[in-house]
């Protein structure tokens, strides 16, 4: 087993779903069969208008042939596993070139960062992984799980810790909720309205639109930023979204005037200023066709 770099562009003409399959030809088989059973990073070329860089991070379960394409594969992802970076981190730093396993002998960046997949190095999958998650409010855990509420800065020893820990439920959830809020400026993409309380904390929360129960993923176009009485009917079925985000309302609703005056006057959701961000059909079809009560 071993860390590996897969690119990734938004704009890809490959069969890609980051939070479920990647899709490869021969030429890199061995290199993505090395990375089975461990984690992976993703990276979206500087190329990309608007790059993310590394961006997301997922575990390959298994690697199969592409049964619509000859001599194309598939990487599976382990369910679950899939996680947006609270912070994507870009090819050079502050520090200079992140993943320093592409330096050649002369100092120079080598050939091998144009490898569609390539091997990474535990040392630049640990500096690249505690740059995506330096934020101690999203991932080290509060009272009542373990650790103080005042600490220094969590510090991880070996790569395993950091994957094993990123990896609990309690922190995919506090750093989904992060990646969420701020794609939607901390407000209700039903209401339209951004409510901070005396805390400073937004009074919005992030729904996952398949529900993660249901094999809904971690991905932040599997998000919406609902505040709490919208939250509460989207998960009921009361509301829902069309492919184009029109807020669509069930006939069980009982005082279809009001809910007409809660939501915001377009009657569409509010939506993330990058594509990729924002709601994918694929999941709000689900959410039609198992949650909405029409």
């Amino acid at each position: 087993m071993a860390f590996g770099v897969f690119i990734h562009r938004s704009d890809s003409i490959y069969h890609d779903s980051p939070a479920e399959q990647y899709q490869f030809p021969r030429q890199y088989l061995r290199r993505v069969e090395a990375c089975v059973g461990d984690w992976i990073i993703y990276y979206e070329p500087s190329k990309v208008a608007e790059t993310r860089g590394y961006f997301a991070m997922a575990k390959v379960q298994q690697v199969i042939p592409d049964p619509a394409a000859p001599d194309m594969y598939l990487a599976l992802i382990e369910p679950g596993t899939y996680l947006d970076f609270v912070n994507p981190v870009p090819f050079n730093g502050a520090d200079g070139l992140v993943e320093r396993g592409l330096l050649n002998n002369e100092g120079r960046i080598s050939g091998r960062a144009q490898s569609a997949v390539r091997a990474l190095s535990p040392a630049d999958f640990n500096r690249i992984i505690d740059l995506a998650f330096d934020t101690s409010e999203v991932v080290l855990p509060r009272i009542g799980v373990g650790f103080k509420e005042e600490q220094a800065p969590f510090q991880f020893e070996q790569s395993r810790d950091r994957v094993n820990y990123i990896g609990s439920r309690i922190v995919r959830d506090r750093i989904f909720r992060r990646i969420v809020l701020r794609a939607y400026d901390e407000r209700c993409a039903i209401t339209g309205l951004k409510l901070i309380n005396g805390g400073g904390r937004a009074e919005v929360s992030a729904a996952h639109i398949r529900p993660v129960e249901n094999s809904g993923p971690d991905v932040i176009n599997n998000g919406i930023s609902l505040s709490g009485t919208a939250h509460w009917m989207f998960d009921r079925g009361l509301i829902s979204l069309s492919d184009d985000l029109e807020i669509l309302i069930s006939r069980q609703v009982n005082d279809l005037d009001s809910v007409h005056g809660f939501i915001n006057k377009t009657r569409r959701a509010l939506q993330p200023s990058r594509q990729s961000e924002r709601p994918h059909p694929r999941f709000l079809q689900w959410h039609r066709e198992h949650c909405f009560k029409q």
